[in-house]
């Protein structure tokens, strides 16, 4: 026999007592722990209590951190890499160069210091150089092999460098020697870098077949050229009423002459049979020298376009690398049959068979070459990474050392310095030697 259950209802609803109001329990705003279950409006009651009188309504706004209100957002794993990254390789050097891009006077970069020890605005080299003994500084910051090295003009205090990387930057020579910027736009690697007449500018040659111009000092890419074709090689016609025009020769055989104001070509001289590789300013800005694949030397005289001169020899080998002395009369050229063999630059261009400088391996690289300031000593880099220095009188080596662990691609004598000079080599670093 089971026994019945007795069931209770109770028909009053739920009332809230009078009074209970008073009693709701409140918390501290910096209460890092509750000891009972409270309803949610309590948890998220509005703030009761005295209130400052004199706070804005931007500190009255509800905050959960010292500086406002932050919310819970999702995104993704590889588009938060994706922005660090980004970070990583464009943020970190942008943001250096904007804190310190002028100085207490509100000069740029641009303007050459003048407490260094060494008058950069002199307009005479110095009297006697000599032979670096050490290295003193490494500029590292490029990623892959460098392809040229230029320095700023008249004053030297920086350095514009180009990379297999894509990249182009500028380096301090003196004081912190830091990276004060970076040019990015190409998209294959940059070949050629030249400035014009006071550095404001300057024109990059590279493989994705554009010449690009670029503001030196704040890194804007100003306008682009393109004859579909990749240039090798970028000038600046360097006299001064001529500063809105250059030369590039490009891998299809011509020297392209372009004006940077309309971007329309001028001109054109179409005479090599090969790529042309070279383009040197001589006879006050009158004429230019290139050189090709085609192992031969042409001279043109400005906006003709038929070369006045054409040299070219069976004993002769492609020169893809020229570099003119400071006092304008001789013309230095990297042969690819390891040695540098001399032009004059007036009049007749004939080679100076008496002077050739050997003892450097340099067949198959376009190693860049160099006078020291007085004309006392000759450059070179080479294809095992050393450094070559000859005598330019009796073309005698008298150096030679191991500069870096590629080749050495470009070397550069410091126009107003005795005895340092810059090299640049495919391990990506720029080595600077005293």
């Amino acid at each position: 026999m089971t026994t019945p259950i007795n069931l209770y209802i109770c028909s009053a609803p739920d009332v809230i007592p009078t009074g209970t109001e008073l009693y709701t329990k409140h918390l501290y705003r910096t209460a890092t722990e509750i000891t009972s279950n409270l309803k949610h409006e309590e948890l998220f009651g509005p703030e009761v209590g005295p209130e400052n009188p004199f706070k804005t309504q931007q500190q009255r706004a509800v905050k959960n951190m010292l500086s406002g209100y932050v919310e819970h957002a999702h995104i993704s794993p590889f588009q938060f890499e994706n922005q660090r990254r980004t970070f990583a390789s464009y943020g970190n050097i942008n943001i250096i160069a904007v804190k310190d891009s002028v100085d207490y006077q509100g000069r740029s970069f641009l303007h050459a210091p003048q407490d260094v020890g060494v008058n950069l605005r002199s307009e005479s080299p110095p009297d006697r150089c000599f032979l670096p003994k050490a290295q003193i500084h490494t500029w590292e910051g490029h990623t892959k092999g460098i392809s040229q090295i230029r320095w700023f003009p008249r004053t030297a205090h920086l350095l514009l460098s180009s990379s297999m990387d894509c990249r182009i930057k500028l380096w301090e020579v003196y004081k912190d020697r830091r990276c004060v910027r970076t040019y990015y736009g190409h998209r294959q690697a940059v070949r050629d870098i030249s400035f014009d007449n006071d550095g404001k500018r300057f024109l990059s040659a590279a493989y994705d077949r554009y010449v690009k111009l670029w503001d030196t000092e704040t890194g804007a890419c100003i306008s682009r050229f393109t004859n579909r074709k990749i240039p090798y090689c970028a000038k600046f016609n360097p006299d001064p009423d001529k500063q809105h025009l250059f030369v590039a020769g490009t891998s299809d055989k011509k020297i392209i002459c372009w004006d940077i104001r309309s971007g329309e070509i001028t001109q054109e001289y179409d005479r090599h049979l090969g790529a042309v590789n070279t383009i040197t300013f001589v006879d006050e800005n009158r004429r230019f020298v290139t050189t090709s694949d085609d192992k031969s030397l042409r001279v043109w005289e400005w906006d003709i376009p038929v070369d006045m001169k054409y040299i070219a020899d069976p004993s002769m080998y492609s020169m893809p690398a020229v570099t003119p002395s400071r006092n304008q009369k001789w013309l230095a050229c990297q042969s690819m049959d390891n040695k540098i063999v001399i032009f004059s630059a007036l009049n007749r261009f004939k080679m100076n068979r008496k002077k050739t400088f050997t003892g450097h391996m340099v067949a198959g690289y376009a190693c860049g070459l160099d006078f020291s300031p007085d004309m006392s000593y000759l450059v070179s880099g080479d294809a095992d990474g050393k450094c070559y220095i000859w005598d330019w009188k009796t073309t005698k080596l008298y150096k030679k050392w191991k500069a870096h662990d590629g080749v050495c691609i470009d070397v550069l004598w410091h126009p107003h310095e005795p005895s340092k000079l810059v090299t640049a080599g495919w391990d990506g670093k720029i080595k600077y030697w005293d």
